[in-house]
């Protein structure tokens, strides 16, 4: 176990343009005070952003993630029966259309 929280750090520290850019809107509470948590194992799997109280894993794709449909999926079913809700968003519309992005973020943290 220990060896996934090692690639959660290292991944911390060579993040993407548009992971740098979301986590500018996520950290420090900014978004309706949620804590959210960059590079995050769970279930086997290191999420992009989590909000563990809201359950919430926001999933950000390049073009790789075209090609690897199949383990995505995988991925997010076995995330979502931890008990969470994963939603995904493509890097270019995170560097192209911020603002939108984290509207639909928050909308999805105001669902009870």
């Amino acid at each position: 176990m220990e060896d996934i929280w090692k690639k959660a750090r290292t991944l911390r520290n060579e993040g993407t343009d548009a992971e740098r850019r979301l986590w500018r809107y996520l950290r420090g509470r900014q978004l309706g005070n949620y804590k959210f948590r960059r590079q995050y194992p769970i279930a086997g799997y290191i999420a992009d952003f989590a909000c563990v109280d809201a359950k919430l894993v926001i999933e950000l794709d390049g073009g790789q993630h075209a090609e690897q449909i199949q383990y995505d999926a995988q991925r997010t079913r076995k995330i979502e029966s931890n008990g969470y809700w994963v939603v995904r968003f493509w890097n270019d519309d995170v560097l192209l259309r911020t603002e939108a992005v984290v509207e639909e973020i928050m909308r999805h943290l105001s669902v009870p």
